[in-house]
């Protein structure tokens, strides 16, 4: 016999588990299908931070987007009872006297002076390469991902309602007033695979330009820091002198193996930013579903309108994540239109 859910959701990265908050908060009934074999989320460094770094910009939407983002994190630490977000702040690493200079009038920009500290810190770590110093990066931090999904995934389990397998689109009956798939019928289906999306026969043709990103794990016992360090890459701090390095963006090879060119380069930048030895623990590789104009995809199916995509979160997913699952539930259930930055219908 089959089962009725409200919603069928095809995916479980940072973007599947906003949307399930979403139906979660307002009492509907889902069950998630994920096979585990998209990387993005489980590859992301974590990290939460409102400023583009390279240029001294506000991101987009940067504090409607940390609001509710924050608020979405705390909700499921309670809910898994797990600690998921941890507050630390970001030091931009200065190459220069005028990247300094940069940095003092950038932090006196409307959108960033709560962001961006005025004061120069000065290094006195002798395991950092910085003469020129660093700016803070306030109200920033790092979300367990890994933790997240795999607490989440434990938590549907528990509940009946994940199904570990690969997606079928064959299988899918779309109907006028329902979904069928397998055993389970849906009066809606959400699509949020990340670069999976590519194999989707629903949504062809999407202005993605995916990017493969690489990290790794060092030890490093002398390093000793409680900041992120922004450099040529990022340093992010996991505890035990453990640390994350990352990120490459590679446009070509769209595989999810580690390459050694991912690794040379992220050394170099590393080597250019720290002089005490340590050692590489780990690599992994991932596709992000980037979007041509840095937007995600979000929105209704032209021809089945019960069927819906949540996609192209890029970089920064932690953030951008549970802002966009809040508009989609808003869209279907209040008929409050989507942004036009984030919309499918921009395409058109």
């Amino acid at each position: 016999m089959k089962k009725e859910y409200d919603y069928i959701i095809v995916g479980l990265g940072l973007a599947g588990i906003s949307f399930c908050e979403q139906l979660r908060a307002n009492n509907k009934t889902f069950v998630v299908f994920d096979d585990s074999s998209q990387k993005s989320s489980v590859v992301a460094g974590g990290l939460y931070n409102p400023v583009v770094l390279k240029r001294f910009t506000a991101v987009w939407e940067s504090d409607t987007q940390l609001d509710i983002a924050l608020k979405h994190y705390n909700n499921l630490e309670k809910l898994l009872k797990v600690t998921l977000d941890y507050k630390i702040p970001v030091y931009r690493k200065f190459a220069s006297v005028e990247e300094q200079n940069n940095w003092f009038l950038a932090s006196d920009k409307p959108k960033l002076d709560k962001y961006l500290s005025s004061k120069i810190i000065s290094n006195n770590n002798k395991a950092i390469k910085a003469d020129f110093g660093f700016g803070e990066v306030q109200h920033t931090g790092r979300i367990d991902v890994n933790k997240l999904i795999k607490s989440y995934k434990t938590f549907l389990d528990y509940h009946n309602a994940l199904k570990e397998e690969s997606f079928n689109y064959d299988a899918l009956k779309v109907k006028k007033d329902y979904l069928s798939y397998k055993n389970s019928i849906g009066k809606h289906i959400v699509f949020s695979e990340g670069f999976g999306v590519t194999k989707n026969p629903f949504f062809k043709n999407l202005p993605l330009s995916p990017t493969k990103g690489e990290l790794l794990t060092i030890y490093a016992p002398e390093l000793k820091i409680d900041f992120v360090l922004k450099g040529p890459v990022f340093l992010i701090p996991i505890g035990n002198d453990l640390y994350i390095v990352g990120a490459t963006y590679e446009l070509y090879d769209l595989t999810h193996n580690t390459t050694q060119k991912a690794k040379t380069k992220l050394l170099e930048g590393l080597k250019s930013m720290i002089s005490c030895p340590f050692e590489i623990i780990n690599q992994v590789a991932g596709i992000r579903p980037t979007v041509k104009d840095r937007r995600p995809l979000v929105g209704q199916h032209k021809d089945y309108k019960n069927m819906y995509l949540l996609n192209g979160l890029g970089t920064r997913g932690v953030m951008i994540g549970p802002y966009v699952a809040k508009q989609l539930y808003e869209l279907i259930h209040k008929d409050i239109p989507l942004e036009k930055d984030i919309s499918l219908s921009r395409l058109n």
